[in-house]
């Protein structure tokens, strides 16, 4: 325990040590002004983009009438660096003014003693401040441990989402912003043979941890699940059983998800869908028509068992399929037709992704705001090719 004791005047600073000395606080070091005192705490004030790292000061008493610089002015100074502004600062005064004291606590001063020093209210006031800052130490490492835990968490999320795909009939990719370092955002796509590919994405309710370990458990079944029931009924029908062998339905909250999952056979150039309470994939025909794959049945883990069936669609010569989650609609204003319009102008066009205009178009509008949801687009370019019924 260190404490930095700074005072113009050297009496004042041999009486303070000789307290703190009986009071077995030995590690003690001073500075006789507020300049004295930033060389200690490694603040140069003629460089202020070097910013001071940690201090092994883990307590400051500073007397505020020094010259030069006051103990209010050095303490605003302190106030200005991350790795300085938590040590606590116990101002030292003959003033008894309250508005100067109240400017030095608006300053950034925990507290404050009086001169002449009682020595039973300084150790009083000393150990209060030191109990105070251990405590807030505890919080600061225990947060950064969290985090560590949640960028470990992250990149454990981001190892289940599928990487790019091509062959010659059928190009898939996805560009994805959480909002958060875990999100509740899954894409997934599995080659199922014979030119078949099942692909899902869903949007699990909420943000942070327990959406992304919902997240990551339905990742865990998805592709047991697809290669034994590969039909689109089936499949949600059974992510829908595991999903509530999880037994959740006790809880204050009542978690689900939205899904849609495609089968696309570019064999027989058609595709079968079931869309579960999830925004409308839009397909992009060749001839330039849109066609919107709505929903057909309830969100995933709403009821015990769903009741759905697999739509179906077919298609000649290229096209596109896009996909997305709602955070996506949210970057336009408007009611939720007039955005899902907005999507099928911008996305028509050309059928390859342009991954730079969408990341500009959608996910680098700005800073993200406190209430942003996660964002993803899975873009599907179904090709030129031969099909054969």
């Amino acid at each position: 325990m260190k404490i930095l004791i700074v005072d113009d005047n050297p009496t004042n600073i041999i009486i303070i040590r000789e307290i703190l000395k009986k009071e077995n606080y030995r590690n003690t070091t001073a500075a006789s002004s507020a300049a004295e005192m930033f060389q200690q705490l490694g603040i140069q004030e003629d460089n202020a983009e070097l910013m001071p790292g940690s201090s092994d000061i883990d307590l400051i008493l500073l007397d505020m009438m020094m010259p030069e610089m006051d103990g209010i002015t050095a303490c605003r100074v302190i106030q200005q660096y991350e790795g300085l502004k938590d040590i606590p600062i116990i101002m030292v005064t003959a003033i008894g003014d309250s508005k100067k004291l109240a400017e030095a606590l608006d300053a950034g001063a925990v507290d404050y003693v009086t001169k002449p020093i009682n020595k039973v209210e300084l150790m009083a006031r000393i150990r209060l401040a030191l109990r105070l800052k251990q405590e807030k130490d505890w919080h600061k490492e225990r947060d950064q441990r969290i985090q560590e835990e949640l960028k470990l968490a992250a990149l454990v999320q981001n190892a289940v989402l599928s990487s790019a795909l091509e062959d010659p009939l059928f190009e898939i990719d996805a560009l994805y912003k959480p909002s958060f370092e875990l999100a509740g955002d899954l894409y997934s796509w599995y080659p199922l043979g014979e030119g078949r590919y099942g692909i899902i994405l869903l949007d699990m309710m909420g943000h942070g941890i327990s959406s992304s370990l919902f997240c990551v458990f339905i990742a865990s079944v998805l592709k047991d699940t697809v290669s034994t029931y590969v039909e689109p009924e089936k499949v949600v029908q059974e992510l829908n059983r595991r999903f509530n062998q999880l037994h959740i339905e006790n809880q204050l909250v009542q978690y689900y998800f939205t899904a849609i999952y495609l089968v696309v056979d570019t064999k027989h150039k058609k595709i079968d869908y079931v869309n579960a309470g999830h925004p409308p994939a839009l397909f992009f025909q060749s001839e330039g028509e849109v066609l919107r794959l709505e929903t057909v049945c309830p969100p995933v883990g709403l009821f015990d068992k769903m009741e759905t069936a697999t739509h179906t669609i077919t298609y000649e010569g290229e096209g596109h399929l896009v996909l997305y989650t709602d955070g996506l609609m949210e970057v336009m204003d408007g009611t939720q037709e007039e955005q899902i319009e907005f999507l099928e102008q911008t996305l028509s066009g050309s059928h390859m992704l342009d991954k730079d205009m969408m990341q500009r178009l959608f996910f680098d509008e700005g800073q993200p705001q406190e209430r942003e949801d996660d964002k993803c687009l899975v873009w599907i370019r179904l090709k030129e090719g031969e099909g054969s019924a």
